[in-house]
């Protein structure tokens, strides 16, 4: 059996059911199954290292399509929108994933215990807030060790902390590491635009113009726009957009808002132009895409 294999058999025998599952590990390690292929899920994807043992996934950055399987880890930079798509899976062969949320402090603390803060360029231009990367055997045996403590929950607490510091350890010194020394960096352009996403995520139902906006990430509404939409695929006005539509589905879907309502506390004074942005992002009309989610009640949470 493969290291890929024996993962996914980790992963499978420790998700009965599908969804996302908590772990013994800690609140920023989680696993997920799903046994057929998905329909588009929005999100708002926060800074996460994630890795497919088994299936296929499609995910859309504003323009840009990603795919990823099982020879590839995915990473997030930043609280970024998405539309995430499970295009291979099936009962015999799930659809089964481990993903660490990231932690910028632990990260920070681990370039500079290592000495690594002279050789990563935390400086270098900012790219797409998702790439892709090749696992390694040595990812793969940590992510392996990591799932296994499941079997002995009570060594989780000590060993789990070590493992996670192993597994960004291994990206740091790989290709991505001055990726994730920018989401370290206090005083680095990513650091800038996450104050800028957090900023919209506060204030998402009330308008701006993007002066605010840069006058909170601290730069010009030149650089901001150009390294915001180079982070997310999005403007800051497109990322306020998604943000609305989202939590307008959800309080239509969890809370039974009617479509006014919704549209009307999410910043929409138009019912006409909620429900059109709303059916351009999400396929249909607030009322016929909350009946058929409520249909499919599996689909109403993200991988």
């Amino acid at each position: 059996m493969s290291t890929r294999e024996a993962l996914a058999a980790l992963i499978e025998r420790f998700t009965p059911n599908e969804g996302p599952h908590d772990t013994c590990c800690g609140p920023r390690i989680g696993l997920y199954r799903v046994s057929q292929p998905s329909e588009p899920m929005h999100a708002v994807h926060e800074p996460a290292f994630c890795v497919l043992a088994q299936g296929r996934k499609r995910v859309l950055v504003g323009d840009v399509v990603h795919h990823y399987d099982d020879r590839n880890f995915f990473l997030a930079s930043v609280d970024v929108p998405v539309v995430g798509q499970v295009i291979e899976a099936s009962p015999e062969a799930p659809y089964l994933s481990f993903r660490i949320t990231l932690d910028p402090n632990m990260i920070s603390e681990m370039i500079m215990e290592t000495g690594m803060a002279a050789r990563l360029d935390a400086s270098a231009p900012l790219v797409g807030g998702m790439s892709a990367g090749a696992m390694t055997p040595e990812l793969f045996d940590a992510v392996c060790r990591m799932v296994r403590l499941m079997e002995a929950p009570e060594h989780a607490p000590v060993l789990a902390p070590l493992i996670e510091r192993e597994i960004l350890y291994r990206l740091l010194t790989g290709e991505h590491g001055a990726r994730l020394a920018q989401i370290a960096r206090a005083d680095g352009r990513l650091r800038q635009i996450n104050r800028a996403i957090g900023w919209i995520k506060r204030n998402f139902s009330q308008p701006f113009s993007i002066e605010d906006v840069a006058a909170e990430a601290r730069m010009s509404a030149s650089a901001l726009h150009q390294h915001f939409k180079a982070v997310t695929a999005l403007s800051p006005l497109q990322y306020q957009k998604q943000l609305r539509l989202q939590e307008a589905r959800r309080l239509i879907l969890v809370q039974r808002l009617d479509c006014a309502t919704a549209g009307h506390t999410v910043g929409y004074d138009s019912p006409s132009q909620f429900s059109r942005e709303y059916a351009r992002l999400f396929g249909a009309p607030p009322l016929r895409d909350a009946a058929r989610l409520r249909e499919q009640p599996d689909q109403m949470v993200g991988a």
